[in-house]
């Protein structure tokens, strides 16, 4: 039956000043609770923000961080360990830089282009000595790149030097040129696609952003290309997601772009505000039916109809009710024939758990200040020590990455029965309920008092496993 409206968790709308907002009380309709709103207000308000979070006892922050606070919500949500962030702050690493997409890529053996990565400049002008072109510059942190506006393609070393110059971006991001059909946007709710779209670059351009002169259409997006996209948001383990995909000549799709920050009309952002209320409900409110490639039909409206439509409801198939369009209406598909309603079963809408452990802490992935320039006139980087500092890779999707020791499951359960009060059964419910043991071991890390959400665990138990945790890692 669900959560009644005592038992619904504390909705917060995350906002920031001077960013666009991309939820409201509307997208969250029939949510019978008051939803509180808290506005980061930037410089030294990082305090005040997580004063004003506890105050209202919010247990849930629903909204997109962007690239220039991503490092400072980081250190909030640390602060904030009872307070879940949709989406997490892992899940959102991909948003904070062009770098971190391609990490991301690397680590979950996503295919990409091949991809350069310097922050000693010096080797950087050697590499553009020697490599071939065209390469394709990106600016990997700053700003949004609506418009395509911080991507270059460079044919010769020269070109490529007048850029550096000119823009001083840093570190200096490249990639080769993929001579593509087109690229494909695909976004995803519960790692389901709810929409996707070709975007074609004018003829004898490269750049396919409609700002540019790009064109889009709806029709025939491959499935080797939702196949990716789902890939790609299950890794990130997105409650909603967006992919750029690059459709390349030779027929494989590679990851662009991709994020939880994206354009959307408001019918598909009051369809992920729909799947968050079901989810955080425990299923008192309807799971929205998103069919496949809805998209196709939707997008034969004019987009100033598609800006305009709120709350689309869809009806699953029924044999009964729908079979004179869906029992009969077949797609071509992967090279197979299928019904429609067939592919809403091999594309489900998965329920998206909350994360206790940390993925991308920003000790370690924050490359971006720790490899700050000193000043834009001279390109000097402060003195990094060599195993700080990412190489390019020659394989593009790997990356040589040193892995921490890990705890097995085995003694994570001797640890936590050597507590008095919590034996076997509770050391099962507790892995039971947090999924696996990094997740276990993150929220011990976060906080202990995580783990009175367990059925069992007083808060005496709670208060015990953390002095006995500290005591550990002494």
């Amino acid at each position: 039956m669900g959560l009644s409206n005592k038992e619904l968790p504390k909705l917060g709308f995350l906002y920031l000043d001077y960013v666009l907002r991309f939820f409201d009380h509307s997208n969250f309709k029939g949510w019978p609770n008051k939803i509180e709103t808290v506005v980061y207000h930037w410089k030294d308000d990082k305090d005040r923000f997580i004063k004003e979070v506890k105050k209202k006892k919010i247990d849930v922050l629903v909204g997109n961080i962007p690239a220039t606070a991503y490092e400072t919500f980081r250190e909030i949500a640390r602060e904030l360990p009872h307070v879940r962030f949709i989406p997490s702050m892992d899940t959102q690493f991909s948003n904070k830089s062009k770098e971190n997409v391609t990490r991301f890529a690397w680590k979950y053996d996503l295919p990409i282009p091949k991809t350069y990565i310097y922050y000693n400049h010096k080797n950087a002008y050697k590499f553009l000595e020697k490599c071939e072109y065209p390469k394709i510059v990106k600016k990997s942190y700053g700003p949004s790149n609506y418009g395509g506006y911080f991507v270059h393609k460079v044919d010769d070393v020269q070109e490529a030097k007048d850029l550096f110059a000119d823009r001083k971006y840093h570190p200096m991001y490249m990639q080769d040129f993929v001579p593509m059909e087109a690229d494909i946007r695909v976004m995803l709710i519960g790692h389901k696609p709810v929409c996707a779209f070709w975007r074609r670059a004018p003829e004898g351009e490269w750049l396919t952003n409609t700002s540019q002169g790009g064109s889009m259409d709806y029709m025939d997006v491959p499935k080797n290309v939702l196949d990716l996209a789902v890939r790609v948001s299950k890794a990130a383990k997105a409650e909603y997601w967006a992919c750029d995909v690059a459709y390349g000549k030779d027929g494989v799709p590679r990851i662009l772009e991709c994020a939880t920050a994206f354009a959307a009309f408001p019918y598909i952002r009051d369809w992920i505000s729909q799947y968050i209320m079901w989810s955080l409900s425990e299923g008192r409110f309807r799971k929205p039916h998103m069919p496949m490639f809805n998209w196709e039909e939707l997008g034969k409206m004019d987009a100033s109809i598609l800006r305009t439509l709120r709350h689309i409801h869809f009806g699953k198939f029924s044999p009964s009710y729908d079979g004179a369009y869906f029992g009969k209406k077949k797609k071509n598909y992967g090279g197979e024939e299928k019904y429609l309603h067939e592919l809403d079963s091999e594309y489900k809408v998965y329920d998206i758990k909350p994360r206790y452990a940390e993925e991308w802490p920003s000790e370690i992935y924050n490359y971006q200040d720790k490899l700050a320039l000193k000043s834009d006139k001279s390109l000097e980087v402060k003195s990094p020590k060599k195993k700080d500092v990412p190489s390019p890779t020659n394989d593009e999707a790997s990356e040589s990455v040193e892995q921490e020791s890990k705890i097995t499951e085995e003694e994570l359960s001797d640890f936590l029965v050597s507590i008095g009060g919590i034996g076997k059964k509770k050391v099962k419910a507790i892995l039971k309920y947090f999924g696996d043991i990094d997740e276990v071991i993150g929220a011990l890390h976060q906080n202990s008092a995580l783990l009175n959400k367990v059925d069992g665990i007083t808060n005496k138990l709670a208060l015990s496993a953390d002095k006995a945790w500290q005591k550990l890692l002494k």
